[in-house]
């Protein structure tokens, strides 16, 4: 990566809500964080108040702009709304748990597991145009804040997908990286075309030591 032009990263999936509690696909749905999110999002704060900021981008849904709100507040910055980080179109899937799925969409359940990136989800997206929407915005925050820290506010799926292609893994191969609720994942990133590098994954530091203290007290 060429000095100067390489902009830091902070990606950072949103807090929990209910219903990732309850395994239930959300998508496009605009759920809030939960009182487990909210506390994740302040302690997620406090973690990173010693480090220098320059921007928080976030995904327009709740979720993501409710755990952004206390990195860019505690800066004095105005968030940046991005509608391609929200997460993928999941269509008919949303607001159903996984077993629901299976049952009343058999064969679109199925086709979804078969992990075909062409495959569209009805009433939602294809991977390939997730895949393409997501590293289309990663890509134009990077050319935006070159030599710059971001933190960027996103979804599960976004994660897999940055992941995936800062290591060069397959579109369709088992997933087998984290995507934590406030965790940290730090990266390295250059545009044109697009270069990714992990420096740090799942870093969730900030939420263990603050449950070993509660269980303590």
């Amino acid at each position: 990566m060429t000095p100067g032009k390489v902009t830091t990263l902070l990606l950072i999936r949103h807090g929990e809500t209910a219903w990732n509690a309850e395994h239930r696909i959300q998508g496009r749905l605009d759920v809030p964080l939960s009182t487990t999110g909210l506390w994740q999002a302040g302690r997620l704060a406090q973690r990173l108040a010693s480090e220098v900021i320059d921007a928080v981008v976030a995904s327009d849904l709740s979720r993501a702009w409710m755990t952004g709100v206390p990195l860019a507040d505690a800066r004095g910055l105005s968030m940046v709304a991005e509608p391609r980080l929200r997460e993928r179109a999941f269509g008919i899937f949303e607001g159903k748990t996984l077993d629901e799925i299976a049952a009343r969409h058999p064969e679109e359940f199925a086709a979804w597991r078969a992990r075909d990136v062409d495959w569209r989800i009805p009433d939602g997206e294809s991977g390939t145009e997730f895949i393409a929407r997501v590293l289309a915005a990663i890509e134009q925050i990077a050319a935006s804040h070159a030599g710059r820290t971001v933190a960027v506010v996103t979804h599960g799926g976004v994660l897999d997908v940055v992941y995936r292609r800062a290591r060069a893994l397959a579109w369709d191969a088992p997933r087998e990286h984290l995507m934590l609720n406030a965790g940290i994942n730090r990266l390295q990133a250059e545009p044109a075309p697009l270069q990714l590098r992990i420096v740090d994954w799942a870093d969730v530091a900030h939420l263990e030591h603050a449950r070993d203290e509660l269980a303590a007290s």
